[in-house]
Parts: C-alpha cells; structure tokens; sequence
C-alpha cells in the first residue's frame, strides 16, 4: 500500500456498529468495564482512547513504523521521552534547535540532572568524537532544522549512533513522513509536532513519539498516562481528518516554497536564501539524498536592517504574522523575537541564527498571490 491510501485507509475503519465511513470522536473520559479490571481494551481516557489507537495506526504505517503513541504536544512528545531517563543521564543535540525544545532542557529538566549539550550534526568528525567521548544516551536529531534549514545525514549518524549504543531520536516535523522517513535512514524514535504539517490546518495542537522498539512504546504510553500528557480525544480526531490530505497538500506546500525560494535569491533586497532544495544550500546533496521533496518552509536574510524588516514582514497580508508552521495559510515568523526568544542571543548568534532573519511557512495559496505580497512587502522598506 503507497502513501497517500495508507493516509487515508490506515487506522481509518468504518464504525462497525453504524457503518459511518469516518469513526466517531470518543468524548469520554472512562469506560464501563464488565467485571473489576476487565475491560475491553480501554479503562481510562488519559490512558488511552480509540481515537488515540486510530491516529497511532495511522502515523506508525506513515512513518513506516510498527508503534506510535500520541501525545497532547510536542513538548509532551519529548517530555515523555525524557521521563525515560535518569539523573545523570545526557542528552547530546543538533546545535541548531527549535527554541521551545531548548528551553525544555535548559531551563525545566536541567534541574532533575538530565544533561544537555548541543554539537554541529553536520560535522560528523566533530560528532564522533562528542559521542565518544560524552556517552550520551540519546542523541536527538532535527532535519531540516528550525529556522535554518540545516540537513544532517541521518543515516551517517545512526551508524555512529548505534556503534556506540546511543538512542537516536530524529525531530522529523519539518519534512513530514511525505518526504522522510527516519526510521528507513536508521533512527530509533521518530518525533513530530502534529500541530504542524500532519495538523495541516492551524487548529490542532499534538506531538507523536514513533518507534519500532515495543519495549520503548510500553515507556512511551506510561509517560503519556503517569505524567498525564494525553491529547483530547478531539483533537487527535482532527488530526486524523487532516492526515488524509497530507500527500498532496505537502506537494504544494514544496512547490510554492521551491518558487518564493527562487523568487527570493534573486532579489536585491536579499542577502541569504536558506531552502535546502535550492542548490545553493550548503547541505542540498544530503537533503537530495535522504528527502523526497523539500518541504514548505524558506528562511531570509534580508539586505535591510532589523527595523526594516520588522516593517516589511508586518505589513504582508498572505503572509499571516504569526508563530508556528505548516498549515494551509501563508505564515511569517521572527524567530530572534518569537518562536527563539528563549534562546539567548550570544547562543543564537553562534549558530547564526540573526536579528534579522525572517522565516516564511509557504502556504497552499496560488503562488501569484504570494509573490504579489512578497513584492508589494519589499517595495514599501
């Protein structure tokens, strides 16, 4: 079975008792049970719910996985992968991390002895060595990074990974299943913020942990019902509506960046394009290698200064100003001042993520319509 009917038919059964096409949303919280403890398969929602089981079905086959195990975010996704852990226990990362993930080491499970450091996961020489010398238990990978768009080859690194023992846990948000699957690279655990592509509509927030370790898929599920991260049932619902679209809404979301990315490098009033399918990006032959298609988001550095393109981004109207990615809708983001914040500045400007770049989250619009705002945007600064 190829993606897009396995989007559509896995996890996805008619409800055997009415014969709809679409299974019901499961708004409960408990579930009678025949006899003291026995139940037929579930007792408690934050434990689990057949929405849940539906959803999980459906990403595990996307992912090319045998489990998954959903969760009411993604911060509640790595929360529970981090309550596998012990004090002591480290944590080595891409260098170039989303600032909500950073923030959840750095500044929450810093102080239960859980140690962080990151490392440039491109240079894997530099790699090498940090594994080998710090013994991480999990290495914890984003590719494509947020916000600039770095590839790492995750196959290289899972070989590294598993000759020394180390737990590879691919952040795979930014590609989508659609155009890469970590698990066939050699990962252990894929990650994603449903919230984003798989969401797809900007009305949903979730997280995913998928695997195909079953021992780690039993931890995943005690994280989700002892620390209490379980989505609503509704909310995983709508998640499994918008999967079903997630083929050919990730082919236009690529498309319209492939163009705003190209529109853009050529511009005067650019400095630096960051898109991966661009041939120009540093790491564009691994992205080649590894991605099917390179996903919606483009990352700019304008020849402006910061006020400037704080105008100019503001005054978009396609391009929503608003944190966040990968829905349907145009969005532009700053990262120094929103979605990166939390990471200091002398940190941010070590991995050279500046003031002054802007990210775009290319939407399914006509892409007249977004060159039109782009250019209109740049002839007012």
């Amino acid at each position: 079975m190829k993606f897009n009917t396995k989007a559509i038919h896995n996890g996805q059964h008619p409800d055997k008792e009415t014969g709809a096409i679409i299974p019901p949303i499961y708004m409960t919280s408990t579930y009678v049970q025949e006899h003291p403890g026995m139940t037929k398969g579930y007792d408690y929602t934050r434990a689990g719910n057949p929405n849940y089981t539906n959803l999980e079905a459906t990403l595990a086959s996307l992912e090319e996985g045998n489990y998954a195990t959903v969760f009411a975010s993604g911060l509640s996704a790595f929360t529970a992968l981090i309550s596998t852990l012990v004090s002591g226990d480290k944590v080595l990362s891409t260098n170039d991390l989303y600032g909500g993930t950073y923030r959840l080491f750095t500044r929450v499970f810093k102080q239960y002895g859980i140690l962080f450091e990151t490392v440039n996961t491109q240079d894997l020489e530099l790699l090498a060595s940090k594994i080998a010398s710090e013994k991480p238990k999990v290495m914890l990978v984003e590719s494509p990074t947020n916000p600039l768009l770095n590839i790492s080859d995750i196959e290289a690194i899972a070989q590294l990974c598993k000759a020394n023992g180390v737990l590879l846990v691919v952040d795979n948000t930014f590609a989508s299943p659609y155009f890469q699957q970590p698990l066939t690279l050699g990962a252990d655990v894929v990650m994603h913020s449903t919230t984003k592509y798989l969401g797809g509509h900007s009305d949903t927030i979730g997280g995913v942990l998928v695997t195909n370790d079953q021992d780690l898929k039993v931890k995943f599920d005690f994280g989700r019902m002892a620390i209490g991260l379980n989505p609503s049932p509704f909310d995983v619902w709508m998640t499994s509506r918008s999967v079903k679209t997630l083929g050919v809404r990730m082919e236009r979301h690529a498309e319209n960046a492939m163009k705003v990315a190209q529109f853009l490098e050529a511009h005067p009033k650019v400095k630096k394009v960051y898109y991966p399918g661009l041939a120009s990006h540093k790491n564009h032959d691994i992205a080649r290698k590894q991605m099917k298609g390179f996903s919606g988001i483009v990352s700019v550095e304008f020849n402006l200064d910061l006020e400037e393109a704080k105008k100019m981004i503001s005054s978009l109207r396609i391009f929503s100003l608003a944190e966040s990615l990968g829905g349907v809708e145009s969005l532009v983001d700053h990262p120094a001042s929103m979605t990166h914040a939390s990471i200091p500045k002398e940190e941010r400007e070590k991995i050279g993520l500046t003031d002054g770049l802007v990210r775009f989250s290319c939407g399914i619009e006509d892409i007249e319509d977004m060159l039109a705002d782009l250019e209109h945007g740049l002839k007012g600064c």
